[in-house]
């Protein structure tokens, strides 16, 4: 019968609990990993996708650019560049959401798998004295540095976009 878990329930019960949800601590463990490699490769997709979309961006951007048909290229070059510009920021601006929600997700595992490895320290000793882990691959800063370059790529390009569809149309103008 389901019980629910308060303060005041028993420690003893609730290790029980735990231990009929999660099994030991190397099944937590393992869990925990699967859960961050998911992620990892749902965050590496959502990237490539989005620098895929960005790159064929840039290749219309040049080409159109590049139009020089004497009737109508000057009003080509002045409005398409503009427009894919614009469709350059609004990307950026729609990966960003599903991007950062992939890195906090991450996030949210790794921080229960380092609390795990906290505590229980005998886990990495299974084998050697050297611990399973060491403290730079399950630190919070060091997952953060390994993700930032899918965090900050929606905003370089999203400057990148301003910049360039800004000096399309003013070249154009003047």
């Amino acid at each position: 019968m389901p019980r629910i878990i308060t303060p005041t329930t028993p420690e003893e019960e609730v290790n029980e609990h735990n231990a009929r949800m999660f099994g030991s601590p190397k099944e937590r463990l393992d869990f925990y990993r699967r859960e961050i490699q998911y992620e990892t490769s749902i965050l590496a997709n959502r990237t490539d996708a989005y620098l895929a979309a960005q790159s064929f961006l840039v290749i219309a951007f040049v080409s159109a650019m590049g139009n020089l048909n004497e009737s109508w290229g000057e009003m080509f070059t002045l409005m398409v560049p503009a427009f894919l510009a614009a469709l350059g920021v609004l990307s950026s601006l729609n990966a960003w959401p599903g991007i950062r929600a992939a890195y906090r997700i991450i996030d949210h595992w790794q921080v229960k798998q380092s609390n795990l490895l906290r505590s229980e320290p005998l886990m990495g000793l299974a084998y050697d004295e050297s611990p399973l882990f060491s403290e730079t691959e399950t630190s919070r800063d060091g997952h953060r540095k390994s993700l930032m370059f899918s965090l900050r790529t929606p905003w370089i390009f999203l400057g990148f976009w301003v910049l360039l569809g800004g000096y399309a149309v003013f070249i154009q103008l003047a």
